[in-house]
């Protein structure tokens, strides 16, 4: 199984949790967790609300006001000796070790100094122990998370008014894609972002994917016009067909007698085709235009070609849609001696059969006949093929 994660909205702990929970996690799996780890009762409480109009699963973190302050190594503590699965474990220690070394590297302390303030409360415990359990219940192989929206403004925090997105916020989502907006306020919390750091294997759009499962987590305000949740899909990965680029150069210094054998090592490194057009370039400068058809699978090996064979120091990638012709392999014979012929076929039908031109200069040679007479026996012997196997028309 795969899943993504929306979150051009903003994402926080408990969006996280509705969404898990709508998306088919039972609440007692991340009530158990919770209750194992949190040093005081705290219970998670679903509702179905709206958001913008749009259904939503609502998670509430219920519990008594804490005064503690708790520091990384009292949460490390209690993560520690409590009676949960190792998977879980690991994962939310590894959240709250990201949301420690956040925090100290924005306030100046080293993580063991730090003092959590609001992230260490029981709803931020309730927050991470419950998505790690709701994602080993997923046991999702793979999970993308869409760009994050971070809003802006400002937000009060136990160190004061902090513009948006917090420090710490910007600090765990440093390198993935983030943008501000859409709303004037906060949309993406600290605990939100740790989340995402721990459990994100990928960055980007919702990949290939057959959908079975999807889960809307609210948050805790109703924005005007702005949908304030999460969403996470789940599904298998869905099969697609190998893509194709066109690599393209333009090259106006290198000599042209060395083309013919850099097109056949770009051949022999895997390109489906390549060929040259000759073109004119800025103060009439005469060039060459060098295009590659290539599959996915062998796109490195011809780039490495490109560059090592020619004078290029760059090259235009332009991704291709490809129908080709189911193909088969012949021989015919021709005066004595064998020719390949490829034969091409729509609807198990023949509509093309071609000689292969080495092969009729091979035979041309061996008998000290013109190319062109034996490049049309062997032309006859192909079309005499063809009708065999039933060609078109």
């Amino acid at each position: 199984m795969i899943g993504w994660l929306d979150c051009s909205s903003g994402v926080a702990g408990d969006m996280v949790l509705g969404a898990l929970v709508d998306a088919g996690v039972p609440v007692d799996v991340m009530q158990a967790a919770v209750d194992a780890i949190a040093p005081e009762p705290v219970s998670l409480r679903v509702e179905e609300t709206r958001r913008a109009g749009l259904r939503a699963i609502r998670v509430h973190v219920d519990g008594a006001e804490s005064g503690t302050t708790r520091t990384w190594a009292d949460i490390r503590a209690l993560l520690d000796t409590g009676r949960i699965i190792d998977t879980v474990r690991e994962r939310a220690t590894a959240t709250f070790e990201r949301l420690a070394a956040a925090e100290g590297r924005v306030h100046g302390v080293t993580a063991a100094e730090v003092h959590f303030h609001e992230v260490g409360a029981l709803d931020a415990i309730a927050d991470i122990v419950g998505a790690a359990a709701g994602f080993d219940h997923l046991g999702l192989h793979e999970l993308d998370v869409s760009p994050v929206a971070l809003g802006s403004g400002t937000v009060r925090t136990a160190h004061g008014t902090l513009p948006v997105p917090p420090p710490a916020v910007v600090e765990l989502l440093r390198g993935v894609p983030t943008f501000g907006g859409p709303a004037d306020q906060e949309l993406a919390t600290p605990t939100g972002a740790a989340v995402l750091r721990t459990f994100a294997t990928g960055w980007g759009s919702q990949p290939p994917m057959t959908v079975q499962r999807q889960g809307t987590g609210a948050g805790g305000h109703d924005l005007p016009g702005h949908a304030n949740v999460v969403r996470l899909l789940v599904g298998e990965p869905a099969e697609t067909r190998a893509g194709t680029l066109v690599l393209e150069a333009n090259v106006d210094d290198m000599d042209p007698r060395l083309w013919p054998s850099i097109l056949t090592r770009l051949l022999a490194a895997g390109a489906s085709d390549a060929w040259l057009v000759p073109i004119v370039m800025k103060k009439g400068r005469p060039a060459f235009t060098l295009s590659v058809l290539v599959d996915d699978d062998a796109v490195a090996s011809v780039r490495r070609a490109v560059f090592s064979e020619t004078t290029t120091i760059g090259v235009r990638e332009t991704a291709v849609d490809k129908r080709a012709l189911d193909r088969t392999e012949h021989r015919v014979h021709v005066h004595g001696h064998q020719v390949r012929v490829k034969a091409a076929r729509l609807d198990g039908v023949v509509v093309n059969a071609q000689p292969e031109y080495e092969d009729v200069v091979a035979v041309a040679m061996a008998l000290g006949l013109p190319v062109k007479a034996v490049m049309a026996d062997a032309a006859a012997a192909a079309r005499a093929l063809a009708l065999d196997s039933g060609s078109a028309p």
